[in-house]
């Protein structure tokens, strides 16, 4: 592989979350039954005129804004003619030489550990356009059925630059775009609903040559299967060009259940589309007072958040960026530092991204229905920085909560009697009689067994019932030994 450079570009259709699609006063709620949200202007009845939906030009701008780009003073609306039984006027209303936004970047961590880094990935542009209809195959035997309640739904085409290098940075960018557009509220980002899909565009080359042949991979709906298709065409395309066969442009689909794809129809150009003005549109005019009133709309990225975080609470990079993979975990997680204070940030950190993350993830809950509020859980971990309680005992505070048993960590500590016994000298006689009854563990210790020291940690924790301090058994212990 290492004598194969991977070429990646992806291209990603983001519903917008509007109320009605972009050309028609349709709805565009998800699940209807077929054919009962297509009107008129979605059937293409002869007499009918689109009409522009500002909630998706405000989607839109939003988005320029948000990476970086130059949101265009003024964009035009284009005809991109094919035929397809689910495309009742024969050409998708789209953009084509002058989208809505123009640039911009996405930066992003890769990976984990020592082998993280970080990518940025240019984007070309992001256009707005009409969705198609639906076929439907699965019900009908030998023949297929159209569904058009999709048709006329608002997209943000958002394409890059082939910049990524790996299925692993492939993947990396769509997770943060899809975060992004959640976090700014453009896309409900519901991969299994097909508000969020991406195309990939896939080619192979020798390090220093000039860009291969490309495949585009369409309709991938999760990012597992972005990886795994991406994975499969890398290597079927450097074992088709080293068994001597031309890579032939064609758009292909995976297939989930053998992991393979297979190629649908040979690839057309933008030529093959016969783009043209849409007469029954007229240029969309972005003026700077619109621009100003979206800017004042936006809430703080997920980019800046993470620098916030690093900089002023002491998280590490890999923590930022895990707690502002949306927006919820990040307002969760400012809301226990809020209470627990921010030098007790990391361990706030430590309980959102395991404790909380691992009991939601057994649960099937998102951190919205979390039964453990975030004050709760920063009232819990303010009383572990006070040492009122222990890490262990913590835990278990943490599952009277998370089953109701006390709607604080302090009513939960007083009602069970958990708070943490600190007295030197009720701890020193616990220990005392702990040395007293176990002398093989005491000679095993001082013959140079450590395991012994442990054994003899976990005597006195039981004998305090949990509750003594841990660091002060510690202590105790081996100057008691050390005598």
């Amino acid at each position: 592989m290492n004598q194969w450079e991977v070429v990646i570009g992806l291209e990603t259709h983001a519903q917008l979350a509007t109320v009605s699609k972009i050309f028609s006063g349709a709805s565009t709620a998800f699940g209807a039954d077929a054919n009962t949200q297509a009107c008129a202007v979605d059937l293409a009845l002869p007499g009918v005129l689109p009409v522009l939906n500002k909630k998706a030009v405000d989607c839109a701008i939003r988005f320029g804004l948000a990476i970086g780009a130059k949101v265009a003073p003024k964009s035009v609306f284009a005809r991109k003619n094919y035929f397809y039984p689910d495309l009742p006027k024969g050409y998708q209303i789209s953009q084509f030489e002058l989208p809505v936004v123009v640039g911009g970047q996405i930066s992003f961590p890769v990976g984990s550990g020592e082998k993280a880094y970080e990518k940025q990935v240019k984007l070309t542009r992001a256009h707005l356009e009409e969705d198609a209809g639906k076929s439907l195959h699965e019900d009908f035997q030998g023949q297929s059925g159209i569904d058009l309640n999709r048709a006329g739904t608002p997209l943000l085409e958002i394409v890059t630059e082939p910049d990524m290098r790996s299925s692993d940075e492939a993947v990396a960018y769509a997770r943060t775009l899809h975060a992004l557009v959640r976090w700014i509220g453009i896309c409900d980002g519901n991969m299994q609903e097909g508000s969020f899909r991406c195309d990939a565009n896939v080619s192979v080359r020798r390090p220093g040559q000039p860009f291969g042949t490309r495949r585009e991979i369409k309709n991938l709906n999760s990012f597992r299967f972005l990886k795994e298709a991406i994975d499969y065409e890398v290597q079927w395309q450097i074992n088709e060009i080293e068994e001597g066969r031309a890579i032939q442009q064609a758009t292909v689909l995976f297939d989930p259940d053998t992991g393979e794809t297979r190629t649908m129809r040979t690839k057309e150009d933008a030529h093959d589309y016969r783009y043209f003005p849409d007469p029954d549109l007229l240029p969309l005019v972005i003026g700077a007072d619109w621009i100003a009133r979206v800017q004042g709309e936006l809430p703080e990225l997920p980019a800046q958040k993470r620098e916030r975080f690093i900089n002023e609470l002491g998280l590490s990079a890999y923590d930022a960026s895990t707690l502002t993979a949306s927006q919820e975990i990040a307002d969760y997680f400012e809301s226990t530092v809020a209470v627990a204070g921010k030098a007790s940030a990391k361990p706030c950190a430590n309980w959102v991204m395991v404790d909380l993350a691992a009991r939601l993830n057994k649960e099937g809950l998102e951190i919205a229905a979390s039964p453990v509020s975030a004050a709760q859980l920063g009232g819990l971990i303010a009383r572990i920085a006070d040492t009122t309680i222990s890490n262990n005992i913590a835990k278990k505070v943490f599952e009277a909560l998370w089953t109701g048993e006390g709607a604080s960590a302090d009513e939960i500590i007083e009602k069970q009697g958990l708070k943490q016994i600190t007295d030197t000298g009720a701890i020193e006689k616990l220990v005392d009689e702990v040395l007293a009854a176990n002398p093989g563990n005491v000679a095993e210790f001082r013959a140079g067994k450590e395991k012994a020291f442990n054994a003899l940690v976990g005597q006195v924790m039981k004998a305090a019932k949990g509750k003594a301090n841990p660091q002060q058994v510690n202590d105790l212990l081996r100057q008691k030994l050390a005598g």
